[in-house]
């Protein structure tokens, strides 16, 4: 009886393997989740819209989109960092949630580079200067001279204290030597409102934001924040070339992942992501938009992160700003 069984356990042994092997399915083998820490009908839940389509296709699996807004998207970006590394949750990533409140906030309930994995930078898209049309600044040189003819006279709508918009400014601010003031908005939508109603004198704010009112001639663009010209805006030229050398203000989104995500997993929506990125229509579609396709490896994306979070540590401290 003994000899039997001795014989049998090889035989059972490899029918377990066997056994073992037909139920590990691949990858993905249910729906995936992709996070929006932001309110549905905005650039962030734009993009994330068009990548779960094209993610929907090449996973073979249906990537839904699940938009849970709060706190400057760090109510989002923390239900990410804390779900199961299995590659059944990503999210979409910007600075507010990742970069900047990492430097305001002091006790943060998830450290970016700690608590995720970053899959790829998908897309960029620059700042801008815009002014009303009725404002007498044709150009960055003419709201530089404008603004010390008028030390704290100008003001300038952001959409509230501590958001890129305000950055933006700030940045300005301090490498140009000029005294503007800000009112602080929630959000950028009432900002731009009030700008477009002639009560702002001016905004640095994103360009998807901006770009159908200045294609309709209701507000002036005067520059773009990124350090080379925009393609999707190629006449206009940078705030660095236009007086104020050493400006750059940009916003990234970028897709991650919880931290521990397997490295398989990771470079397969990588690649799928990249490709979803490269394609026509979807090129097409970002730079309606105002945003420009980019791309790259984790390697590159956690790269910049790193980067961004150091500059908006050096920009918090040297304009003292703080957020109870």
């Amino acid at each position: 009886m003994n000899k039997t069984i001795s014989l049998l356990a090889p035989f059972a042994l490899c029918l377990g393997i066997v056994a073992g092997t037909s139920f590990a399915q691949p990858y993905p083998s249910k729906p995936v989740r992709f996070i929006v820490p932001f309110a549905p009908g905005g650039s962030t839940d734009l993009l994330a819209r068009m990548l779960s389509r094209h993610l929907t296709d090449s996973l073979g699996q249906p990537v839904i989109v699940d938009n849970r807004g709060g706190a400057g998207g760090v109510i989002g970006a923390e239900i990410a960092a804390r779900a199961p590394a299995d590659g059944y949750t990503i999210v979409l990533g910007s600075p507010g949630p990742l970069t900047i409140n990492p430097n305001l906030v002091a006790k943060m309930p998830y450290d970016t580079l700690r608590d995720f994995a970053p899959i790829a930078l998908a897309t960029i898209s620059p700042f801008t200067v815009v002014v009303h049309p009725s404002s007498p600044a044709q150009s960055v040189k003419e709201l530089l001279a404008l603004a010390r003819a008028k030390p704290g006279q100008l003001n300038y709508g952001s959409a509230g204290t501590g958001s890129v918009s305000h950055f933006s400014a700030e940045q300005f601010k301090a490498l140009a030597r000029v005294d503007i003031v800000q009112i602080p908005y929630k959000g950028a939508g009432p900002a731009v409102g009030d700008l477009l109603g002639g009560r702002l004198n001016l905004m640095f704010e994103n360009l998807p934001t901006v770009i159908p009112h200045v294609r309709s001639g209701k507000l002036r663009m005067l520059a773009v924040g990124t350090k080379a010209r925009s393609a999707l805006v190629p006449d206009i030229p940078t705030v660095a070339e236009s007086g104020v050398p050493g400006y750059e203000s940009s916003t990234a989104f970028g897709v991650l992942a919880p931290a521990k995500t397997p490295a398989a997993i990771v470079s397969r929506l990588n690649r799928d992501i990249v490709a979803a990125l490269k394609s026509g229509e979807m090129k097409e579609r970002l730079t309606n938009q105002g945003l420009e396709a980019l791309g790259g490896t984790p390697q590159q994306y956690g790269a910049h992160l790193k980067e961004e979070r150091a500059k908006y540590g050096r920009l918090v401290k040297a304009a003292g700003i703080k957020i109870d």
